[in-house]
Protein backbone atom coordinates (compact mmCIF):
# COMPACT_ATOMS: atom_id res chain seq x y z
CA UNK A 1 0.00 0.00 0.00
CA UNK A 2 1.24 3.28 -1.03
CA UNK A 3 1.23 6.26 1.64
CA UNK A 4 1.65 9.84 1.25
CA UNK A 5 2.79 12.16 4.45
CA UNK A 6 1.91 15.66 4.13
CA UNK A 7 3.21 18.05 6.96
CA UNK A 8 4.67 21.31 7.02
CA UNK A 9 7.12 20.21 9.73
CA UNK A 10 10.29 18.40 8.64
CA UNK A 11 11.08 16.45 12.09
CA UNK A 12 7.13 15.52 12.30
CA UNK A 13 7.24 13.87 8.79
CA UNK A 14 10.88 12.51 10.00
CA UNK A 15 9.37 10.60 13.13
CA UNK A 16 6.08 8.82 11.25
CA UNK A 17 8.57 7.52 8.62
CA UNK A 18 10.19 5.79 11.21
CA UNK A 19 7.40 4.57 12.99
CA UNK A 20 6.04 3.29 9.70
CA UNK A 21 9.63 1.38 8.80
CA UNK A 22 8.21 -1.92 10.47
CA UNK A 23 5.66 -1.65 8.46
CA UNK A 24 6.15 -4.08 5.13
CA UNK A 25 2.66 -3.34 3.91
CA UNK A 26 3.03 0.31 3.99
CA UNK A 27 5.56 2.12 1.34
CA UNK A 28 6.22 5.30 1.86
CA UNK A 29 6.50 6.81 -1.50
CA UNK A 30 6.63 10.75 -0.61
CA UNK A 31 6.41 13.37 1.98
CA UNK A 32 5.18 16.91 0.98
CA UNK A 33 5.27 20.23 3.29
CA UNK A 34 2.11 21.82 1.71
CA UNK A 35 -0.90 21.31 -0.26
CA UNK A 36 0.80 22.35 -3.53
CA UNK A 37 3.61 19.87 -2.78
CA UNK A 38 0.86 17.02 -1.81
CA UNK A 39 -1.11 17.86 -4.88
CA UNK A 40 1.48 16.91 -7.57
CA UNK A 41 2.23 13.97 -5.45
CA UNK A 42 -0.71 12.23 -5.35
CA UNK A 43 -1.10 13.16 -9.07
CA UNK A 44 1.96 11.70 -9.59
CA UNK A 45 2.47 8.81 -7.08
CA UNK A 46 -1.63 7.91 -6.68
CA UNK A 47 -1.33 6.87 -2.97
CA UNK A 48 -3.91 4.59 -1.45
CA UNK A 49 -3.56 6.68 1.95
CA UNK A 50 -2.60 9.71 2.82
CA UNK A 51 -1.11 10.66 6.52
CA UNK A 52 -2.31 14.50 6.59
CA UNK A 53 -2.00 17.65 9.13
CA UNK A 54 -4.60 19.95 9.30
CA UNK A 55 -3.04 23.32 9.70
CA UNK A 56 -0.60 23.95 7.61
CA UNK A 57 0.75 27.26 5.50
CA UNK A 58 -1.91 28.09 2.38
CA UNK A 59 -4.24 25.55 1.80
CA UNK A 60 -5.15 23.70 5.10
CA UNK A 61 -5.99 19.58 4.59
CA UNK A 62 -9.68 20.19 4.42
CA UNK A 63 -8.75 22.43 0.85
CA UNK A 64 -6.51 20.08 -0.31
CA UNK A 65 -8.98 16.69 -0.30
CA UNK A 66 -11.51 19.50 -1.80
CA UNK A 67 -9.47 20.19 -4.17
CA UNK A 68 -8.73 16.22 -5.71
CA UNK A 69 -10.87 14.39 -7.69
CA UNK A 70 -10.51 11.00 -5.99
CA UNK A 71 -9.91 11.19 -2.25
CA UNK A 72 -7.45 8.64 -0.82
CA UNK A 73 -8.00 6.97 2.64
CA UNK A 74 -6.84 9.27 5.14
CA UNK A 75 -5.69 9.18 8.76
CA UNK A 76 -5.32 13.03 9.89
CA UNK A 77 -1.67 13.38 12.12
CA UNK A 78 -2.20 17.05 13.84
CA UNK A 79 -1.59 18.82 16.95
CA UNK A 80 -5.16 20.67 16.95
CA UNK A 81 -7.69 18.42 18.80
CA UNK A 82 -9.99 21.01 18.09
CA UNK A 83 -10.25 19.35 15.31
CA UNK A 84 -11.09 16.21 16.03
CA UNK A 85 -15.02 16.35 15.89
CA UNK A 86 -14.35 17.57 12.67
CA UNK A 87 -12.60 15.13 11.22
CA UNK A 88 -15.22 12.54 12.81
CA UNK A 89 -18.15 14.10 10.66
CA UNK A 90 -15.40 13.89 7.52
CA UNK A 91 -15.36 9.95 8.51
CA UNK A 92 -11.94 9.66 7.91
CA UNK A 93 -10.14 6.50 8.44
CA UNK A 94 -8.56 8.17 12.03
CA UNK A 95 -6.99 10.73 13.99
CA UNK A 96 -3.86 11.06 15.50
CA UNK A 97 -2.37 13.77 18.00
CA UNK A 98 0.90 14.31 18.04
CA UNK A 99 3.13 13.92 19.32
CA UNK A 100 2.23 10.86 18.02
CA UNK A 101 1.83 7.63 20.49
CA UNK A 102 3.21 4.39 18.53
CA UNK A 103 0.12 2.40 19.92
CA UNK A 104 -2.41 5.02 18.90
CA UNK A 105 -0.87 4.53 15.39
CA UNK A 106 -0.96 0.84 15.06
CA UNK A 107 -4.61 1.52 15.75
CA UNK A 108 -5.26 3.51 13.17
CA UNK A 109 -3.35 1.50 11.00
CA UNK A 110 -6.06 -1.22 11.62
CA UNK A 111 -8.62 0.14 10.32
CA UNK A 112 -7.06 0.82 6.64
CA UNK A 113 -8.47 -1.81 4.35
CA UNK A 114 -6.28 -3.98 2.71
CA UNK A 115 -7.01 -2.79 -0.67
CA UNK A 116 -4.34 -1.54 -3.21
CA UNK A 117 -4.55 0.82 -6.18
CA UNK A 118 -2.88 -1.96 -8.10
CA UNK A 119 -5.54 -4.32 -7.85
CA UNK A 120 -7.89 -1.68 -9.51
CA UNK A 121 -8.28 -1.18 -13.16
CA UNK A 122 -5.67 1.60 -13.90
CA UNK A 123 -7.43 4.40 -16.06
CA UNK A 124 -8.16 8.34 -15.29
CA UNK A 125 -12.33 7.65 -15.18
CA UNK A 126 -13.78 7.40 -11.76
CA UNK A 127 -15.23 3.70 -10.79
CA UNK A 128 -17.97 3.32 -8.54
CA UNK A 129 -15.73 2.21 -5.01
CA UNK A 130 -13.75 5.19 -5.44
CA UNK A 131 -14.26 7.98 -2.99
CA UNK A 132 -14.63 11.44 -2.78
CA UNK A 133 -14.05 14.50 -0.96
CA UNK A 134 -17.14 16.78 -0.21
CA UNK A 135 -17.16 20.06 1.23
CA UNK A 136 -20.26 22.49 2.15
CA UNK A 137 -19.74 25.26 4.64
CA UNK A 138 -18.02 23.80 7.59
CA UNK A 139 -19.67 20.18 6.98
CA UNK A 140 -17.47 17.59 5.21
CA UNK A 141 -17.72 14.16 3.73
CA UNK A 142 -15.61 11.43 2.30
CA UNK A 143 -18.42 9.26 0.11
CA UNK A 144 -17.79 5.98 -2.19
CA UNK A 145 -19.29 7.31 -5.38
CA UNK A 146 -21.71 4.09 -5.44
CA UNK A 147 -23.70 5.39 -2.39
CA UNK A 148 -24.31 8.48 -4.65
CA UNK A 149 -27.96 8.64 -6.02
CA UNK A 150 -27.91 11.96 -8.05
CA UNK A 151 -25.37 14.71 -8.70
CA UNK A 152 -27.74 17.69 -9.96
CA UNK A 153 -26.45 21.08 -11.02
CA UNK A 154 -27.33 24.00 -9.66
CA UNK A 155 -25.77 26.94 -11.27
CA UNK A 156 -22.28 26.87 -11.05
CA UNK A 157 -22.32 24.18 -8.45
CA UNK A 158 -23.64 20.52 -8.11
CA UNK A 159 -26.37 19.59 -5.26
CA UNK A 160 -24.63 15.78 -4.46
CA UNK A 161 -27.77 12.87 -3.29
CA UNK A 162 -26.45 10.45 -0.92
CA UNK A 163 -28.19 8.82 1.88
CA UNK A 164 -30.04 11.74 3.58
CA UNK A 165 -27.71 14.36 2.65
CA UNK A 166 -27.60 16.56 -0.20
CA UNK A 167 -24.70 18.78 0.28
CA UNK A 168 -23.92 21.54 -2.69
CA UNK A 169 -20.22 22.06 -3.51
CA UNK A 170 -18.37 24.51 -6.07
CA UNK A 171 -17.81 22.04 -9.60
CA UNK A 172 -18.74 21.80 -13.00
CA UNK A 173 -21.43 18.57 -14.09
CA UNK A 174 -19.85 18.46 -17.28
CA UNK A 175 -16.29 17.92 -16.11
CA UNK A 176 -17.33 15.62 -13.43
CA UNK A 177 -19.27 13.73 -16.55
CA UNK A 178 -16.00 12.94 -18.28
CA UNK A 179 -14.36 11.62 -15.24
CA UNK A 180 -16.95 9.22 -14.29
CA UNK A 181 -17.84 5.95 -15.42
CA UNK A 182 -20.63 6.07 -18.37
CA UNK A 183 -21.66 2.75 -17.75
CA UNK A 184 -22.64 3.30 -13.72
CA UNK A 185 -23.30 7.08 -14.22
CA UNK A 186 -25.96 8.67 -16.90
CA UNK A 187 -26.53 11.55 -18.21
CA UNK A 188 -30.17 12.04 -17.59
CA UNK A 189 -30.98 15.47 -18.90
CA UNK A 190 -28.89 19.09 -19.00
CA UNK A 191 -29.50 19.05 -14.97
CA UNK A 192 -28.70 15.58 -13.82
CA UNK A 193 -26.42 12.67 -13.59
CA UNK A 194 -27.94 9.81 -12.24
CA UNK A 195 -26.18 6.42 -10.95
CA UNK A 196 -27.88 3.74 -12.89
CA UNK A 197 -27.52 1.16 -9.48
CA UNK A 198 -30.24 3.43 -7.64
CA UNK A 199 -33.05 2.82 -10.86
CA UNK A 200 -35.96 0.92 -9.20
CA UNK A 201 -38.98 1.58 -11.63
CA UNK A 202 -39.45 3.85 -15.16
CA UNK A 203 -42.05 5.29 -16.69
CA UNK A 204 -43.23 6.84 -19.97
CA UNK A 205 -43.44 10.79 -19.64
CA UNK A 206 -43.99 13.98 -21.72
CA UNK A 207 -42.68 14.78 -24.99
CA UNK A 208 -40.65 11.17 -25.14
CA UNK A 209 -38.93 11.38 -22.14
CA UNK A 210 -38.66 9.25 -18.99
CA UNK A 211 -39.51 9.32 -15.58
CA UNK A 212 -37.39 7.38 -13.29
CA UNK A 213 -38.17 6.44 -10.05
CA UNK A 214 -35.35 5.32 -7.49
CA UNK A 215 -34.41 2.81 -4.87
CA UNK A 216 -35.18 4.34 -1.37
CA UNK A 217 -31.67 5.29 0.71
CA UNK A 218 -31.28 3.43 4.39
CA UNK A 219 -32.44 6.88 5.94
CA UNK A 220 -35.65 7.26 3.43
CA UNK A 221 -38.47 8.43 6.20
CA UNK A 222 -41.35 5.94 6.80
CA UNK A 223 -44.38 6.53 4.92
CA UNK A 224 -47.11 7.96 7.11
CA UNK A 225 -50.71 5.55 6.69
CA UNK A 226 -52.45 6.75 4.00
CA UNK A 227 -49.67 8.67 2.28
CA UNK A 228 -48.42 8.98 -0.87
CA UNK A 229 -44.50 6.98 -0.55
CA UNK A 230 -41.87 8.82 -0.37
CA UNK A 231 -40.16 8.68 -3.82
CA UNK A 232 -37.07 10.38 -5.00
CA UNK A 233 -37.67 11.06 -9.19
CA UNK A 234 -35.48 12.15 -11.62
CA UNK A 235 -36.53 12.94 -15.55
CA UNK A 236 -34.72 11.72 -18.82
CA UNK A 237 -35.30 14.26 -21.40
CA UNK A 238 -35.93 13.25 -24.64
CA UNK A 239 -32.57 13.08 -25.96
CA UNK A 240 -31.36 11.18 -23.61
CA UNK A 241 -34.31 8.56 -23.52
CA UNK A 242 -33.22 6.41 -26.32
CA UNK A 243 -29.33 6.18 -24.96
CA UNK A 244 -30.72 5.54 -21.42
CA UNK A 245 -33.22 2.24 -22.28
CA UNK A 246 -30.15 1.09 -24.19
CA UNK A 247 -28.17 1.04 -21.13
CA UNK A 248 -30.45 -0.92 -19.01
CA UNK A 249 -31.36 -3.22 -22.21
CA UNK A 250 -34.90 -2.33 -21.67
Amino acid sequence: MKALIIDDERLARKELISLLEKHEDIEVVGEAANADEAEALIAEKKPDLLFLDINMPGRDGFQLLNALDHAPHVIFVTAYDEHAIHAFQVNALDYVLKPIDPARLEAALAKVPQTSSEDLPQRDMLHEQDQIFLKDGEKCWFVTLKDVRVFESEGNYIRVRFSDQKPLVLRSLNKLEEKLDPLVFFRASRKHIINLRWVDKIEPWFNGGLMVKLKPHDKTPATPPGAAPNVETIEVSRRQAARFKELLSL
